[in-house]
């Protein structure tokens, strides 16, 4: 697949790192010589000094063969430009990252089609939405819904406190249990597990499971005492922190503290009354403690800075806080965050990454999640009539290692899969698999 990234900023030189492990022909469009210099050297893509919106510069990258363009630079309206010119120049399918929340309406979709742009991602959206589901579960790192919250994926810390702990998976499917291990994160390691596997403590364990069994999972990983969310406080005024103040549920109270007053007159007038702008810096300990952060259940740091959000969280938990959540875009600094327990986290490039990944892939898939603190991926694939999946038993079809089935929706109710479930068409089945793994694995769903 030929595939043009337009801005090598940080979601463009992510997603075309990500996809040149995958062996894809990839072309990064830049006007910046220097950004592109140390990515050609070190990555197997091609890079091209050029403008986006320049049909020179398009022409020059090979847009006329082109399957899939994305513009992903930071100023939205040269995006929508550089994929209207490479559409009408013969590219196939444009992606476009935008920071307007009305061209994705869906009354929208058909005009901008026209105009030659597909599909449209907003990042700070994304994360918004992703930070207000981690919030509804405060005992919760990571949690994804699937169609509708037929299927529900868990990310949890275990603890010492956990009845699982040095439990292998044999042992706990001895018994019916009503969830799927699917990933183990230990330490630097993504494990997909197998029967011998045990769960250690500080592992993060992700399951899958129904609604209905929630509150079991919650009880054998020890979380019972923590509090349900309801005060909430953000650090940084950004245009994430805006979104998840609007798409946060009613009962949950909310303060933004940003140190620029200009930008707290702005979101003053652009919030509703009820959630409470405060010009002040998020790591002064003593306005925190003025604001009532000991009777605060989550603390979200979303300042341009990762250092700063880490170090805010750790602080916030030192004072109490049970749920703490940091924006960190330095990808290198993720592992330095899971080691410092410092609760979740949210990276733009890598939600970004996981959506446009799914335009890729030529298996019917309705969604793609890269876990953040794991190296896997997890995919809903709509299965196919006469797909190989459906021939055989699941335990007789031969997955590759590092690849498992976590559970699949059939009309509309969830269910968990063992080696004898049969997969039929029409059935949306949820994948995990180690990074890279994806497209190895979509042939048994075509």
């Amino acid at each position: 697949m030929k595939i043009i990234i337009a801005g090598a900023g940080a979601v463009g030189t992510h997603l075309a790192k990500l996809l040149s492990s995958e062996k894809q022909d990839i072309i990064l469009l830049d006007e910046d010589e220097e950004r592109l210099e140390s990515l050609n050297s070190n990555f197997d893509l091609m890079t091209i000094v050029g403008s986006p919106t320049s049909i020179k510069g398009l022409e020059e990258a090979g847009v006329k063969s082109a399957d899939l363009f994305i513009a992903v630079t930071p100023d939205e309206s040269r995006n929508m430009t550089a994929c209207m010119l490479a559409s009408n120049l013969g590219a196939f399918k444009t992606v476009a990252r935008i920071d307007n929340y009305e061209y994705l309406l869906p009354k929208n979709k058909a005009f901008f089609k026209e105009l030659g742009v597909d599909s449209l991602i907003y990042p700070e959206m994304l994360a918004a939405k992703e930070i207000v589901s981690s919030m509804k579960m405060s005992w919760v790192r990571q949690w994804w819904e699937f169609c509708g919250g037929a299927l529900i994926l868990l990310g949890v810390r275990i603890r010492e406190n956990a009845e699982l702990v040095n439990t292998t998976l044999i042992e706990l499917g001895a018994n019916e249990i009503p969830f799927h291990i699917v990933a183990i994160k230990r330490k630097q390691e993504t494990i997909i597990p197998r029967g011998k596997d045990t769960i250690q403590l500080d592992d993060i364990v992700y399951f899958t499971t129904t609604k209905k069994y929630i509150p079991y999972i919650r009880k054998i990983t020890g979380k019972e005492e923590y509090p349900d969310v309801r005060n909430v406080m953000i650090m940084g005024g950004s245009r994430i922190a805006a979104r998840t103040a609007q798409y946060a549920p009613e009962y949950m109270n909310i303060k933004i503290l940003d140190t620029n007053i200009e930008r707290c007159n702005r979101l003053s007038e652009a919030l509703d009354n009820k959630i409470l702008i405060l010009n002040g810096d998020g790591r002064d300990v003593d306005l925190l403690l003025e604001e009532g952060i000991h009777n605060t259940e989550a603390f979200i740091a979303l300042t341009g800075n990762s250092e700063t959000n880490i170090l805010a969280c750790l602080s916030a938990k030192r004072l109490g806080v049970a749920k703490t959540i940091a924006e960190v875009e330095n990808v290198d600094y993720i592992s330095m965050a899971e080691s410092l327990d410092i609760g979740a986290v949210i990276n733009k490039k890598f939600i970004a990454a996981s959506h446009i990944y799914q335009m890729m892939l030529e298996a019917d898939v309705s969604n793609v999640k890269c876990l953040t603190f794991a190296n896997a991926d997890v995919a809903e694939f709509i299965v196919k009539p006469d797909a190989k999946v459906t021939k055989k038993l699941v335990k007789n079809l031969g997955f590759p290692k590092g690849f498992t089935v976590g559970g699949l929706i059939r009309e509309g109710e969830g269910i968990l899969v063992n080696g004898d479930t049969q997969i039929q068409a029409g059935d949306h089945v949820v994948v995990f698999c180690l990074n890279t793994m994806i497209k190895k694995i979509e042939k048994f769903f075509n």
